[in-house]
């Protein structure tokens, strides 16, 4: 049996039937070296390229954030700047108030004054409105009675 899964000893002897679902390998061939320096230099030619590509645009990156960074620091030093300038207008507002405080105290203590004068001169007029109703028994129309006169002498 192992002589019949080996196939006929002839079979060796003469060239097998290509089956097209089987492939055969073929013996791997090193290019001529002319082509393998060629290849080796295109190849390094390209990664050059390839890196000097990288490293520009990362060079430009960091171009780009410091003169960001610079424009920042700009920004920055005006809003201190700014800053500055509120605090200082701030600090005079202060001042004028602080200067103004005591004639503000005066005004509202006249303030009180006036409403309680207004308060005093509503109750003046109602009491004066009273008396003005007020007829005391000698001032009443038809009880003044004529005085005599004296004659002279």
């Amino acid at each position: 049996m192992a002589a019949a899964a080996e196939g006929p000893s002839e079979a060796g002897a003469q060239p097998a039937k290509q089956d097209p679902a089987i492939e055969t390998a073929e013996e791997a061939k090193e290019p001529a070296e002319a082509d393998i320096n060629e290849l080796c230099k295109d190849m390094f030619s390209k990664m050059a390229t390839y890196l000097t590509g990288e490293l520009t645009a990362t060079s430009e990156d960091y171009k780009l954030l410091e003169n960001m960074n610079k424009l920042t620091s700009l920004k920055y030093l005006e809003m201190k700047d700014i800053a500055i300038n509120i605090s200082r207008n701030l600090k005079d507002l202060n001042q004028k108030y602080a200067d103004l405080q005591p004639y503000l105290e005066q005004i509202d203590l006249i303030e009180e004054q006036v409403a309680a004068l207004e308060q005093a001169a509503y109750k003046l007029d109602a009491y004066s409105k009273k008396l003005g109703n007020y007829h005391p028994p000698l001032l009443r129309p038809g009880s003044i009675v004529p005085c005599k006169r004296i004659k002279k002498e």
